[in-house]
């Protein structure tokens, strides 16, 4: 046993462990979230998925909802560190929530731990797929957030970057000092350099995403009618010198590129179709390393309140779209659009006026700083209610075991 108290410390954002039981709970409350599905799906027939980035933000949305709700028989990707001299990561924890709550659903669910941009990955996914799951696949989510891929083919590294393109960028931030107020301050970043731009396209653009297709085509394991859909986000004209009109936006742009090509090609082969989901803002543990989004999620919250719409809802909407028990809903450059509730007009113009006027002395009473600080720390198991933080718990929880 390695039962034993851990406490939230953290640097900024990143917190230096996580909470087995918070993570536990948290997984219970997205299921419990999820509306039962009006078929029953727990049958040889249901759709077999594969989600790649499936224990942290979208993705463990995906994975949750996929199975509550869709009914789905597949497989889950993700890369996580087992716990050892510090606990393993938070999504280790999760998965391990989501493998028995699958089970106790009857659903056959496989959690692999690796590097999704390996080929070996890609062979052992193949391999449970003609295996495990008749040989096919009906559906492949793709939500991967990574700071780095190696190319399997050159075994060069690529790394990713956070720039402006063009000029350099000044915006607004959220940050809390050590002992936890929070500060309005101002951020500056420079704009890429050099190979800045390809090697972040080369990290979350949608190379990967078709390699992927690539090899499951190459082993006949796509099903008729197959379908797939990335997970992006577009995001608020505030934000957009940073995310949509920066690096990362030109890696979404190519992602989108990719799913238009991939859409033309899998119409052709399978009678198939590729998407990207936008989703929209929520607090990730990808999302807190973006300037200026710490700052505009606390006030599009402090604007929205429960009218906020969380990932678990949106990725509902989309199996439901994905599996055909409500329609397929794009909009005119063939994406799924779960992020309207976020970019109205009025919801806009309400943030964007709350954003002129956010410094440090009013930043209190503009965005909703106690819930986006709760979210921060959930997202380490942390600030759950119902968990007793002073109690010793078990951190040496395994990896999903799975029968041969």
């Amino acid at each position: 046993m390695t039962e034993h108290v851990v406490s939230s410390r953290s640097r900024g954002f990143l917190f230096l462990d996580s909470h087995p039981a918070g993570c536990a709970r948290l997984v219970q409350d997205m299921w419990q979230a999820v509306p039962e599905p009006a078929p029953d799906g727990r049958t040889d027939e249901a759709p077999v998925a594969l989600v790649i980035g499936s224990s942290a933000g979208y993705g463990l949305a995906a994975t949750i909802a996929g199975l509550a709700r869709a009914g789905i028989r597949g497989i889950g990707v993700s890369f996580e560190r087992a716990p050892g001299r510090r606990t393993a990561t938070a999504g280790w924890y999760r998965t391990a929530t989501t493998a028995e709550l699958a089970a106790k659903a009857g659903r056959d669910f496989v959690f692999l731990n690796g590097d999704a941009f390996s080929d070996e990955m890609k062979d052992q996914v193949a391999d449970l797929l003609e295996q495990r799951f008749d040989g096919r696949l009906d559906h492949l989510v793709y939500s991967v957030a990574a700071p780095r891929r190696t190319d399997p083919d050159t075994g060069v590294t690529y790394a990713s970057v956070l720039k402006p393109i063009g000029e350099t960028y000044r915006t607004k931030t959220l940050v809390f000092d050590s002992e936890g107020s929070p500060e309005v301050t101002t951020v500056e970043t420079g704009p890429a350099e050099g190979d800045d731009i390809e090697q972040t396209v080369a990290v979350m653009g949608g190379t990967d995403w078709a390699r992927w297709i690539d090899h499951l085509a190459g082993r006949d394991l796509l099903a008729q009618g197959f379908a797939t859909v990335a997970l992006t986000y577009i995001g608020s004209p505030l934000t957009a010198a940073i995310y949509r009109q920066g690096t990362i936006g030109a890696a979404k742009a190519h992602l989108e590129q990719t799913a238009r090509d991939l859409n033309d090609r899998l119409a052709k082969e399978v009678g198939g179709r590729a998407l990207t989901s936008v989703n929209g803002a929520a607090v990730t543990q990808s999302s807190t390393a973006i300037p200026g989004i710490a700052l505009y999620v606390g006030l599009l919250r402090g604007v929205l309140d429960d009218a906020m719409v969380p990932p678990i809802a949106q990725l509902t909407q989309l199996w439901d779209q994905l599996t055909g028990t409500a329609p397929l809903d794009v909009d005119d450059e063939g994406r799924v659009r779960l992020d309207t509730w976020e970019l109205t007009p009025a919801v806009q113009e309400a943030v964007a006026e709350r954003w002129q006027t956010a410094t440090t002395d009013t930043i209190s009473t503009l965005a909703a700083l106690d819930w986006f600080t709760t979210r921060v720390q959930q997202l380490y198991g942390f600030a759950v209610p119902g968990i007793d933080y002073t109690a010793p718990v078990e951190t040496d929880v395994p990896w999903p075991h799975h029968a041969t």
